[in-house]
Formats: C-alpha cells, sequence, structure tokens
C-alpha cells in the first residue's frame, strides 16, 4: 500500500469534481461554524452576567420580608412588613460577619426640576449601601450618619438623572430636585456603570436617607428589604446563618416557626444563572450540531454516488492489482479529506462569526478552544464514520463485474 499514491489519486479525484466536493463540505462547514458561535455566545453570555455579579459584589445578601413563597404569592400586605428598623440596628451591633449593612426603602414618582421631569424612584439606604453595591461618588459627597438622623432632604443622583433634569450640561451639585413634592438638594453624582446584561439602567438611580423615605413619602414604620456584604465571599454562609439566627431572634420565633423573611446571596443567584446559560448554550450547540449530522450524511450520500460512477475505474484499478484495502483506504481519505478542509473552513468562518458579532452587535463572546478542538475532531470522526460505508462498499467490488458495469 504507497500512502502518497492513495493521497494524490484521492486528491485527483476531488479536484476533478470541485463544485460537487465544495457542496458536500458546506454542510460541515455550517454545523462547524454554528457549533463554535453558539457556544461562544453562550459562554460569552455567562462571563458577562458573572462580571455584572462580581461588580455588584459577589459577598452580597438580600434580605426580604415575608417567608418562603409556595403556591402563589401572598396576599395579606402584613406578611410584607416583617422587617424593622429594630432589626437594622441589631444585625448592624451584633453580627460579626458583616463589612456593612443597609435598610432599603423606595418610593416613585416624576422628578422635576425646572421645567425638566422624569419619571423615576428614590432609594433608601444608609452610608454602607455604595460599598456594598460596589458604587463610587464622582462629584461632591455620600450623605453622613447625621442627615440619616435628621431625615434630611438631601440625595444623591446617578448620570441618567443628570441628564434628563439637566439637559444644558448645568452643574447638578446644590441644586434642588422634587419628588412628589418633596425638596432634595442634590450633594453628590454618581459615576456612571451604564446598562447590565439584562437592560437595567443602572445609573438611573437616586439615594436618599433611608429615614427621609420613611417619614417624609411614605410615612411607614417598616422596611422594604436590607442588603448587607459578608467581610468576604469565603465566609458569606457564615454571615447568612448568623443573620438568620439575630432575626429569629428579634421576630421571636420558636423552633417550629418558619422564617418571616427571606435571605437570598448573590452566589444563589449566580448558580441560577449559571445553570441557565449552561442550559442554553447546551441547546444551542446540540441544535448546530444537527448541522453536523447532516452534513455527515452529505458526505456519505456523496461518496455513495461516486462509487457507483467510479465502478469501472474500481475494477480497472483492481484488476491491475489493487487490493480491496487500497481501495477502501482511498475512499476514506477522500471522506477525510472532505470534513476535514471543510472544518478548517468552519473553524475559520465560526472564529470570523463572534468576531463580527462582537464589534458590530456589541455582544459579549468568548471563544472557547475546547470547542474548536472538538469540532474538529468531531468532523475527523464524521469523515471516516460517514465514508465508511461507501468505500467498504467499493472494496467489496468484484472487478470482472465492476468491468462490465455500464
Amino acid at each position: 500500500m504507497n500512502w502518497a499514491n492513495l493521497f494524490k489519486i484521492s486528491l485527483k479525484a476531488l479536484a476533478n469534481n470541485k463544485m460537487r466536493a465544495f457542496l458536500t463540505m458546506l454542510g460541515i462547514i455550517i454545523g462547524v461554524a454554528a457549533v463554535i458561535t453558539m457556544i461562544a455566545l453562550g459562554q460569552g453570555a455567562k462571563q458577562n452576567i458573572q462580571s455584572e455579579i462580581s461588580g455588584m459584589g459577589s459577598n452580597m445578601i438580600m434580605i426580604h420580608p415575608g417567608g418562603e413563597r409556595r403556591g402563589g404569592v401572598r396576599l395579606d400586605p402584613s406578611e410584607m412588613q416583617t422587617l424593622k428598623e429594630a432589626d437594622y440596628e441589631a444585625l448592624r451591633k451584633e453580627s460579626l460577619f458583616l463589612a456593612g449593612i443597609s435598610p432599603n426603602v423606595s418610593s416613585s414618582g416624576q422628578l422635576i426640576s425646572g421645567n425638566n421631569n422624569y419619571p423615576s424612584s428614590v432609594s433608601g439606604v444608609s452610608t454602607d449601601y455604595i460599598a456594598i453595591r460596589q458604587l463610587n461618588v464622582e462629584k461632591g459627597e455620600m450623605f453622613t450618619e447625621a442627615d440619616i438622623k435628621k431625615s434630611a432632604k438631601v440625595c444623591v443622583i446617578g448620570t441618567t438623572i443628570v441628564d434628563n433634569l439637566f439637559p444644558d450640561g448645568s452643574e447638578p451639585l446644590g441644586k434642588t430636585i422634587r419628588l412628589n413634592q418633596v425638596p432634595l438638594k442634590v450633594i453628590g453624582v454618581l459615576e456612571s456603570k451604564g446598562y447590565n446584561s439584562m437592560g437595567m439602567d443602572q445609573d438611573d438611580i437616586v439615594l436618599v436617607p433611608y429615614t427621609t423615605v420613611m417619614k417624609r413619602f411614605r410615612a411607614i414604620n417598616y422596611l422594604e428589604g436590607i442588603f448587607a456584604s459578608a467581610i468576604s465571599e469565603d465566609i458569606t454562609d457564615l454571615a447568612t446563618a448568623d443573620i438568620e439566627d439575630i432575626l429569629r431572634r428579634q421576630h421571636k420565633l420558636k423552633d417550629t416557626d418558619e422564617n418571616d423573611f427571606m435571605i437570598r446571596t448573590q452566589q444563589e443567584l449566580s448558580e441560577i444563572l449559571d445553570t441557565t446559560t449552561n442550559l442554553l448554550t447546551t441547546l444551542l450547540a446540540c441544535i448546530a450540531g444537527i448541522s453536523l449530522l447532516v452534513g455527515g450524511i452529505g458526505i456519505m450520500n456523496i461518496m455513495y454516488v461516486s462509487v457507483t460512477e467510479r465502478t469501472r475505474e474500481i475494477g480497472l484499478r483492481m484488476s491491475v492489482g489493487a487490493r480491496g484495502i487500497d481501495i477502501l483506504v482511498q475512499f476514506l481519505i477522500e471522506a477525510i479529506l472532505i470534513s476535514i478542509t471543510g472544518g478548517i473552513i468552519g473553524i475559520l468562518i465560526g472564529c470570523g462569526a463572534c468576531a463580527a458579532v462582537k464589534y458590530l452587535a456589541h455582544w459579549p463572546v468568548a471563544i472557547q478552544l475546547w470547542s474548536v478542538v472538538l469540532s474538529f475532531l468531531v468532523c475527523t470522526f464524521t469523515g471516516v464514520f460517514f465514508g465508511w460505508y461507501p468505500a467498504k462498499k467499493a472494496a467489496a467490488l468484484d472487478p470482472i463485474d465492476a468491468l462490465r458495469y455500464e
């Protein structure tokens, strides 16, 4: 068996039918390009979400009023008023695992400055909130504990609020804006964070002392939530357990009583989103992989036709000494060349498509080396697997019958 001669014969056979060979490759090209692109999009989305969660604070803990909701949303308003200011103070003083903690209450309405107005909401928080959420004050300053104690009418605003209430480019610091007829003096502007992966504008934000919202906007004596951050990500579970113990003691719950509050961490959110994105990536890859299967069937079909067309050639070669194994290897080489060439072109197109999506559509993309290698290996396997039957059929031909074939 002369491998070099078989390789040359295979190349010549493909060169004689260039268009047919290309059309046969097309299924492989599309399949490989689709698999690489779909996996890159899925992994890019996953990495983008993880990055944003880290940007919000991977050790952030969220406490909400009301117990676990089973069988639908609870309708009793009292069950959504279980968190009090005393709970916040107890957590602030007693917990040993928290780096920061902030109440959260909000009020929505129309923000007004002069002739400009913008629908938004204010978030009542404490001074720890910007550290918990990893926000930075770009201009001015954050309100103080003294402002919280006296329910001061001051606020720190995001750049979206600045753009909509001060479109002429005037300096917002020191100006007064109003929400529901309550004046708020702007003492700080937050650094821009842009949109997150879910399309939410992170700069559409107004921070005020939580006592101001509770007393001047809402007239309530309960909190809508509490944000906290563990000292480090490693002790988030310890911090969560500590928070649960303190709140159960504050609410005088018995051992048999269920919690009347919920604790959620960024780690839980990250795990849920990871599971979702992995599932979607797998689904997209499987759909794209169908193209590879179709491409493999195309190879088998074309090789089968090729065997039929070249029956006399096969008979002639066998009559002058070619063995069945030589014919088998020749047709296998042709099938593998088609699949590997299609795979290489598919990889180039897939990488090009990823670059186009990244720079033109501005979607997060992360090309995975393993997806490229896997696609190439699948191409090789496809060529062998789907080329085997036609090649075996060619090798099994009787030389005399092949020569008589019309």
